[in-house]
Order: structure tokens, then sequence, then C-alpha cells
């Protein structure tokens, strides 16, 4: 069973989630970040949901700890629906967010599918019908560690950004659009006008790019999307 760390300093908030998640995954409570730090230096953590207002050290400040050594999922739940907060958890590595009150049975469905794009690597069948590598420039992404390279230089990327730039990997010229991205990686129907998608190229292009304001890979296609290839030699 996969371990699920839930962090939140409303108890009858991480008892829902239990009550809703134990049946099919390994819970662990914490209540603050402190809290969560501990528990994740005694038990491996598959993925983690974090609530943005904690005391002491809040969700935003333990998802940076977090990303220093691991990349497993990390689902922010607040009460904070605000934009700013949204795209800052985004850019600090989160890779979905959910505002308070929600439905429980959305967050089990959330967690199923973050888990199932972060492990579904696992299945032969896939892995025999898909190059272990691919190479494209001064990029490699290889499926069988799940770890993309800048020339030789290994990149951490979240699940989600490594998830985005496979897909676009695969067809190098290929234009994306957002709603073919977000059905594709979200494993989820597109049904609104959404900025996740947008923060995740960014924070890509930071870490693949030379220049992220001048990227010479992923592509902006006003009106229709995103495109990845490799730059023309001069």
């Amino acid at each position: 069973m996969y371990t699920i760390l839930i962090a939140d300093d409303e108890l009858e908030i991480v008892e829902l989630l239990q009550l809703y998640l134990e049946k099919e995954y390994n819970i662990l409570q914490a209540q603050n970040g402190n809290e969560a730090l501990k528990l994740m230096q005694s038990h491996t953590v598959d993925l983690a949901i974090l609530d943005i207002m904690m005391p002491g050290m809040d969700g935003l400040q333990l998802l940076k700890r977090i990303r220093e050594n691991d990349h497993f999922p990390v689902l922010f739940l607040s009460a904070k629906s605000q934009y700013h907060d949204k795209i800052l958890g985004l850019e600090l590595g989160a890779d979905d967010y959910i505002s308070k009150p929600f439905n429980p049975l959305e967050i089990v469905a959330r967690v199923g599918s973050m888990l199932r794009r972060v492990h579904e690597f696992d299945a032969p069948a896939v892995q025999e019908k898909k190059k272990e590598q691919i190479v494209l420039g001064r990029l490699l992404l290889d499926r069988s560690s799940c770890q993309v390279e800048v020339d030789g230089e290994p990149v951490a990327l979240t699940s989600t950004e490594y998830k985005i730039l496979e897909l676009l990997m695969e067809q190098p010229g290929r234009v994306f659009t957002r709603k073919k991205i977000y059905e594709a990686v979200w494993e989820d129907f597109y049904v609104y006008e959404d900025n996740s998608i947008m923060v995740h190229i960014s924070n890509i292009r930071d870490k693949i790019e030379r220049d992220s304001k001048k990227p010479e890979y992923l592509k902006t296609i006003r009106g229709l999307g995103y495109k990845i290839e490799a730059p023309v030699e001069k």
C-alpha cells in the first residue's frame, strides 16, 4: 500500500480524509510542518496532502523542505482560494491544489490519479511500447529512471513537470493545446480555463532552458498551446 501524509492543523479535516483514504492507503497524520518533517524522516511517503495555513512551519515552508530531497506528489489543501496562493504553491513544486470546503470523493479521485501518474512506469507493458530514452538536442528523458538531463546534468522535476515534458518530447514539433495537456497529464476532463499548466510550463523552462525568457526548446504557440523541438543549429 502507498503511504500518504496528511498535514493539517484542523483535526476534523485530517480524520475525515483518513476515513476516506485508509481503505486503500497507509495514512500518516501531522498537525503542523514540524511534525510532518519528523514523520518523513522515519517513513517512506508516496504522496502528501498539505494545508497551507498551519502553526509553526506552514505548508509553503514545508513544501520547500520536501523539494530539497524528495519529488513525490504534493496536493495543497487550503481555505485560501486566492489566485496568488495557488500560483505560489505550484511555483514551489506542488502538483495540484484544491480549496476548502471540498468533496472528499474528489480528494480520493485526485490522489489516485496523481499516484497512477507517478507509478505507472512500473508497468512492463507500458515500458515495452515506449522507448526508454528520448533525446532532443541537449535534453535527455530516461523513462526507466524517470530522470531528465540537460547537457548530461540531472534536472529535478516534479512528477507533473516530468509528465508534461514527456508528453511534449514524445512528439517534437506537435502543438499540444492546454486541453490536451491537462487531460493527458491530469487524467481528467478539462472543464475550465486554468493557469496551472502555464505555471508548470514556466517552471520547466526555468530548469531546461539557457534563458527561460527566450526559450530554445519549449515554445508557446499563441492562441493554440505549446510545443517542443530542438533548436536549429546555426
